[in-house]
């Protein structure tokens, strides 16, 4: 380590290095690190989509939880920030299915194996480059716990948890209504679609009744679904209830269909009569299950799994795409047209990753029920469990209403309740390669009565040989795979149970938990289910909710923009720590932050700043042979350091990461330079013939620049490590990152 500091501070002369002095110290490992270091204080990081590059999002989410493990370290805690990466399944494959389109290839004639393998060493390969982005970041993660999710000892826990899960009866395999993506192939939980407004008609339909030229009037978007339709339901206060129990004729095909009553029809939409479509829509479905014993015709599904017309659209329709039949339909309606078709914009959902029209489908899915007590705890289950009288949503939401849980911004605590109140059931099911494959076979014989009264389903943990109820040895095991959020929701617990013997029992629950409000539901709130339902504890005590980064017209980043900031290459240029406080100063938690190069060239000043007082102060510095003589200005500078740097910790204490940094800004760049060292200048000069005050002023000084490294370390710690490895204060080999606060 050079014990000078060169003229002009170069970023990336000393990153490097210092982070290569940290990893050898072995202090980003708790179990190393001095013996003041009690009590625990543990972050799980938020494993990163091991699928690409890490972007300004993830740059925001290590500087964030890099200050909270670097001040709790200082702080005298045992500081455990666990590493990992997530696998990231349908999102992964998304990512590799346009890297084999740009290859002349396709996925789908791909043997499943080998697909699998392929994305297997994408993934692997972008994990490695990853971490070492994160390590230019500055993370000081403990990298010999570092953990993924397709970790064979992580994939174990999550199939446990299934299987604890199937057999307290709330796992079930049930064909239900469910969200279809043409493009993927694959259903999508009810969070992985986004609702777009989308300009369309919507068409009157006459409904003759049976033997009649009376009619009910039909409001619909879907025409080219009518051929399956099975029923008409009418509110039972609208025009339409004196033809309850009647039979109309289908328009297109010339079936006679039963009018139902049922007070799910909207009659503030269309005309209060509502056609159903059992295969095409969730309300239909759930009107149909209320009315099976009303209605003759089984629901038929007249839109294939690739967004086709099947057969049973008739041969007018037959094997067109949902857009050319809904126009084909429309010709064939039209002398059943009540009026002109009006325009309409309505919320139509859609995939979150291509933006294709989501078609519902009924499917046979996996199903987790949430809002459900468990139905039977299996006592041979070798996981106990505490809270088998709640049920999944009632644990979390009893976490957080008796503030076990706390969210930091607060008012994310009224979101959280909204959305628990409106949960359903959820489908963790996919139909894709890249995952961790459902536990869960299936005998094909199903010899004896306990076997079909399972349906000859198998869930274990463990590959069975033969089937325990009727003794089958055919077998064959379910390819889908679970929802990436099935598995991450498990991370707090999953990762501690599989790292070292005793960390689960000394780390959980961890302190804290930081994320961006955007997957609130999609993770924390089912870490919060998961981890009380499998340990019969919170995974977390605070849940920290930063917003997403935006440039300085507050606009969403993106490449169609050209305002995207790779952190890496202005980090290369600026600096990280310029990065780093550029992302925290202004930010708020729960609020968007602003970024712009035009900010971190700025922090790149900060840099420079202290850089050159801590150089003035270093060069100035000579050994006085005099007891230093502290004058009252003197005493007072090193008040308001105190002052400073309490103020700096409270800040800290309360996840107000923005006043801190803003605090030891002003303080190093307004007081201790623009002040205390303009002031002390005539004093330390060799001229000053009074060694007494000389000694004086060059201790408040060194003090000061100390203590200052001290505070500002957590916010930019490459630049403050190294200057403190220069003091003449410092210790042979001793570190700044586990210097006393």
């Amino acid at each position: 380590m050079n014990k000078e500091l060169s003229s002009q501070y170069d970023s990336k002369q000393i990153e490097d290095n210092i982070y290569k002095l940290w990893e050898e110290s072995g202090y980003f490992n708790p179990d190393n690190l001095p013996a003041r270091h009690k009590k625990p204080f543990t972050i799980i990081m938020p494993p990163p989509n091991a699928n690409g590059s890490l972007h300004i999002g993830h740059a925001l989410f290590v500087t964030l939880e890099d200050i909270m493990i670097r001040y709790q370290r200082m702080q005298g805690r045992k500081a455990l920030w666990l590493p990992g990466a997530d696998h990231a399944g349908f999102e992964t494959q998304v990512v590799y299915n346009k890297k084999l389109e740009k290859e002349g290839r396709s996925f789908w004639d791909m043997p499943r194996e080998q697909l699998y393998n392929e994305i297997k060493d994408f993934t692997l390969a972008n994990k490695k480059y990853m971490e070492g982005q994160l390590k230019k970041l500055g993370a000081s993660c403990d990298w010999s716990r570092e953990k993924f999710t397709l970790d064979e000892s992580i994939k174990e826990v999550v199939n446990e948890t299934f299987e604890k899960l199937y057999n307290d009866g709330l796992v079930y395999r049930a064909e239900k209504p469910v969200n279809w993506c043409t493009k993927h192939q694959t259903t999508l939980s009810d969070l992985e679609i986004k609702y777009e407004e989308r300009a369309d008609k919507l068409y009157y339909i006459k409904y003759k009744l049976a033997n009649s030229e009376e009619y009910i009037e039909v409001a619909t978007t879907r025409p080219e679904t009518i051929p399956a339709d099975i029923a008409i339901a009418v509110h039972p206060k609208s025009k339409w209830a004196k033809y309850i129990g009647k039979k109309v004729v289908n328009p297109l095909t010339k079936k006679e269909i039963p009018v139902l009553s049922d007070m799910a029809v909207d009659l503030n939409f269309g005309t209060g009569a509502l056609k159903i479509t059992p295969f095409h829509d969730a309300v239909d479905f759930a009107v149909w299950q209320n009315h099976k014993s009303e209605i003759d015709i089984q629901p038929f599904s007249v839109i294939n799994q690739y967004g086709k017309m099947t057969e049973e659209a008739g041969p007018e329709m037959a094997g067109m795409k949902v857009k050319e039949a809904r126009e084909k339909s429309v010709e064939l309606l039209r002398p059943n047209f009540v009026k002109e078709p009006e325009d309409y914009k309505h919320q139509v959902s859609v995939c979150y990753k291509c933006g294709t029209i989501i078609e519902p489908r009924i499917m046979m899915q996996w199903f987790i029920r949430m809002t459900e007590k468990p139905h039977a705890q299996n006592q041979k289950s070798k996981i106990k469990n505490q809270n088998v009288e709640k049920s999944l949503r009632d644990l979390a939401v009893d976490a957080v209403k008796s503030k076990k849980i706390k969210f930091i911004p607060a008012r994310f605590e009224k979101i959280f309740m909204h959305w628990m109140k409106n949960l359903h059931d959820w489908n963790i099911s996919r139909q894709i390669v890249w995952g961790i494959q459902i536990p869960a076979w299936y005998c094909q014989d199903m010899a004896n009565e306990t076997c079909k009264k399972n349906n000859g389903v198998i869930v274990s943990v463990k590959n069975p040989e033969k089937c325990p109820h009727c003794g089958s040895a055919n077998l064959k095991q379910e390819t889908d795979v679970f929802d990436t959020w099935f598995s991450s929701g498990q991370w707090p617990y999953a990762t501690l149970m599989t790292t070292k013997p005793g960390d689960f029992e000394k780390y959980y629950p961890t302190d804290v938990m930081e994320t961006g409000w955007d997957i609130l539901f999609f993770w924390v709130a089912r870490m919060i289910m998961f981890g009380l339902y499998r340990t019969g504890k919170i995974p977390f005590k605070d849940v920290y909710l930063h917003g997403l980064v935006r440039d300085k017209e507050r606009q969403k980043m993106s490449k169609s923009k050209n305002n995207v900031i790779n952190p890496l290459e202005v980090a290369e240029v600026y600096g990280t720590d310029a990065v780093r406080m550029a992302l925290i100063v202004g930010n708020t938690a729960g609020n968007d932050p602003i970024i712009s190069e035009d900010k971190i060239r700025g922090y790149r000043n900060f840099a420079t700043k202290i850089w050159n007082a801590s150089r003035f102060v270093l060069m100035n510095y000579r050994t006085i042979d005099a007891k230093p003589k502290l004058t009252a200005k003197d005493k007072k500078n090193l008040k308001d350091l105190e002052t400073a740097k309490k103020k700096i910790a409270k800040y800290l204490d309360k996840y107000d990461f923005n006043h801190a940094a803003e605090t030891a800004y002003h303080y190093f760049w307004h007081t201790f330079a623009d002040k205390v060292i303009e002031e002390s200048k005539p004093r330390i000069r060799p001229e000053n013939e009074n060694l007494a005050d000389a000694a004086a002023a060059q201790e408040t000084l060194i003090k000061i620049l100390e203590e200052s490294m001290k505070f500002l370390h957590p916010f930019m710690p490459f630049i403050t490590e190294q200057i403190y490895q220069i003091l003449p204060t410092t210790k042979e080999k001793s570190l700044l990152m586990v210097e006393e606060w």
